[in-house]
This record gives structure tokens, sequence and C-alpha cells, in this order.
């Protein structure tokens, strides 16, 4: 899909988005592929402040180079795209969890990290310190509803194609303070 598609869906699905520069075009796609994409990561960012926590997931930080996702999720609610195509969200993880998302089936615990998530998952980036204490607003917990349903809706999957970073990846926590099983019952409703 292209950028202008993935934010008129995001409108047409409720979603309040913020664009943050180029985001259209600022992406990894330099080294290295992105797609095809197979699904949604969810994640905490392990920062505070919506300002500060969007321009990291912008611009990444010494040693990582962003776009760190396609959007921040703030407390707010509010989605901000900071970029579009290959972002530095998802890293190694499971190829076995890969298969079970492609094929929307049960996801098998995530015990190696040897496929590039990078390359086959949209990513969202939600403001939270992570720390299981730092509470999920209600207009968070819609937003990370809504953007997943509407990428869900596009592409033709279901609540399945939805998982969180610690899903993917061994010794991840994130999205930490709500479970992912819990969002995708909220997804696969809104996806009816």
């Amino acid at each position: 899909m292209s950028a202008n598609r993935f934010l008129d869906l995001l409108k047409d699905e409720g979603v309040t988005v913020v664009e943050v520069g180029n985001w259209r075009e600022h992406n990894r796609n330099h080294v290295g592929p992105w797609g095809p994409v197979h699904g949604v990561m969810i994640h905490h960012t392990v920062t505070s402040g919506s300002e500060r926590t969007v321009e990291i997931c912008r611009d990444g930080y010494a040693g990582l180079p962003g776009p760190l996702c396609h959007g921040v999720i703030t407390k707010d609610g509010r989605v901000h795209l900071v970029g579009y195509g290959r972002s530095n969200h998802a890293g190694l993880g499971d190829d076995d969890v890969l298969r079970a998302v492609i094929a929307e089936k049960r996801l098998p615990p995530d015990n190696e990290a040897n496929t590039d998530g990078n390359r086959h998952f949209y990513g969202f980036e939600c403001e939270n310190l992570g720390d299981g204490e730092d509470p999920w607003t209600d207009e968070q917990l819609d937003a990370i509803e809504r953007v997943s349903a509407a990428v869900c809706r596009h592409h033709g999957w279901t609540e399945r194609s939805v998982i969180g970073h610690l899903e993917w990846q061994p010794g991840k926590i994130d999205p930490k303070g709500f479970t992912m099983d819990s969002m995708r019952e909220r997804i696969g409703e809104r996806l009816k």
C-alpha cells in the first residue's frame, strides 16, 4: 500500500493522525527490503514526554538510526507518523512466529532470533515507561486497536496478524501493562 493510502486508512478508522516531517520518504529501505509485509507489531518506548518520544522514534539514537517505527502512539491517543517503509523496530525474531503470523495461527514460543522482522512488520511504538506501573490510557489502547484494525482490514488479515515485540524476539517484554491476547480480542471485535 502507498503511504497516502496508509494515511487514509488510519483516518477512515477514526485515528487522530499527526504527520511528522517527510514521513512518507523517511525509511531504512537503503539497507534492505521492506516486504512482503505480514503483520503489525506493537511496542512500548521506555520513554515519557510525547514530544521527546516522537523525536527519538523519528531520528533514532546512537547505534540505532531512525525511523524506529511507522507511527508513535502518544498518551493522548494521537498517532504521529514518523516513517514509511523499512524501519528499525522489530529486529531479529523467530521464523516459527513469522510462519504462525502468516498462517494466522496461535503463536509458538519465541525461542530464536533468526529472521529479519524489520522487513515483515508494520511497527507502532507506544509512549510508555514499560515498567508495568506507567498507565496505558484508554485513548492509547483505543488507538492501538484502531491502527491495527486499519492495517489488517486493508490486507485482509485477522487479529492474529497483530503481535507484540515480546512474542517475536526472545528477551523482549514489550508491550508491558496489557496482554496482546486482550488487544487481539479488541481488534477482532472491531474487524467484525
